[in-house]
């Protein structure tokens, strides 16, 4: 049977990771594999999420199964910090436990599958590797427009809205609610206010995939978009992810929502997500889960987890802001939000900024800006100079 499958290239972030440990120089600076990392260059464990896990050490009685919906309270305590306190979302609003913000992505488009087994999902370029062969693997039909020019670091928003305004009722509309990865580059209110107006007008379906909460502009702010959307349409799905802002990127948190103003409906898409989730995983994993579920029962808990990620979401800001400051050419990157910036370069030039300077990125140019420290800025800009990547 074997004999039958061809070779897959390897993952080429993985191949990253192994060039940088393997580099022995001591000025080398790691833009690649996205993650955060603080000041020290470590991925640490949040102090709000050592405590809940000394909390569960001590207090968990059983590690029996959740079921296929996974730990309820915990998709419960988060829809206040994504949707709002607004009471009309806890009528209209279906969630399960996923592993990670992937899984929500996959059973979302199984969900949508099955469904609607014609389905279109429409998916600005560049956008997470990811998310096509997500949809793709679902037998889901994916219509590619272009979302930015990275040559001049700019939203190409007459392309959103020509591809928006071109397609027919129904039609799924993946978004990035913030943070966008790999640019950086989110809409603006009035943009997102636009793309609403027209989510409604043309009937579309908005799957908004919403893995950076807090790490932008701050919890409230990052949700804006979300809430605006949710308020206008009558159906949406968002993926949500807790590996970025709760650090438990290797425990796979994440929570899938399906949002309908019609009771029927949301009864039925609840059964359907169970089902899928049970051929798939059967049931999520628990103890991220469970850390998130601690953390947000607890007072004390939810201030320290809060105080933590606006202190990283101020060092990557303040990373973005060395950059800028550093080269006017790129001035751009204070303007962007999130780990993640797009620099316009070919394969051939991150290999050079590798090889020639020990700085790694993805080939893509995609630059990790929570990699760095703000006095690593001269020598980025520095080597992105001698391979022709800025101006001046």
């Amino acid at each position: 049977m074997f004999n039958e499958l061809n070779n897959r290239p390897a993952d080429s972030l993985l191949a990253l990771i192994k060039a940088f440990q393997a580099d022995n120089r001591a000025g080398k600076i790691d833009l690649g594999v996205g993650v955060y990392r603080d000041a020290t260059g470590r991925t640490p464990v949040m102090h709000a999420v050592k405590a809940a896990e000394r909390f569960l050490l001590e207090n968990q009685e059983s590690k029996k199964y959740l079921g296929p919906e996974g730990d309820l309270e915990f998709v419960r305590l988060l829809e206040p910090i994504i949707f709002g306190a607004s009471p009309d979302f806890a009528n209209r609003l279906v969630g399960i436990q996923t592993p990670g913000g992937s899984g929500a992505l996959r059973l979302g488009a199984e969900l949508i599958q099955t469904a609607n087994p014609s389905a279109t999902v429409l998916l600005g370029t560049p956008s997470w590797p990811n998310h096509a062969p997500i949809f793709g693997s679902a037998r889901l039909q994916v219509k590619e427009y272009a979302f930015v020019d990275l040559a001049s670091q700019q939203v190409k928003f007459e392309s959103v809205i020509a591809a928006l305004s071109s397609v027919g009722e129904g039609v799924v509309v993946l978004l990035h609610g913030c943070c966008h990865n790999p640019t950086g580059m989110d809409f603006t209110m009035e943009q997102w206010r636009e793309i609403t107006d027209l989510l409604v007008a043309h009937r579309l379906v908005p799957f908004i995939d919403l893995a950076y909460q807090g790490l932008g502009d701050g919890l409230e702010q990052d949700a804006a978009p979300t809430r605006m959307i949710l308020d206008a349409v009558d159906e949406a799905l968002i993926a949500y992810s807790c590996d970025k802002n709760f650090g438990l990127y290797r425990e796979r948190v994440g929570a899938l929502y399906v949002m309908t103003r019609n009771g029927d409906d949301l009864r039925k898409a609840e059964s359907n997500m169970a089902a899928l989730a049970r051929v798939n995983w059967s049931m999520p994993p628990d103890h991220g889960a469970a850390i998130v579920r601690t953390i947000l029962e607890s007072p004390e808990m939810t201030t320290i987890w809060r105080v933590e990620l606006e202190e990283m979401c101020l060092r990557v800001n303040g990373n973005r802001a060395a950059l800028a400051t550093a080269s006017a050419d790129l001035a751009f990157i204070s303007r962007q939000r999130g780990l993640f910036s797009n620099l316009s370069m070919s394969k051939e030039t991150a290999a050079a900024l590798r090889a020639r300077h020990g700085i790694y990125m993805a080939d893509s140019g995609r630059m990790n800006l929570a990699g760095m420290q703000p006095a690593d800025a001269g020598a980025i800009v520095a080597a992105l100079r001698a391979e022709g990547c800025l101006r001046s």
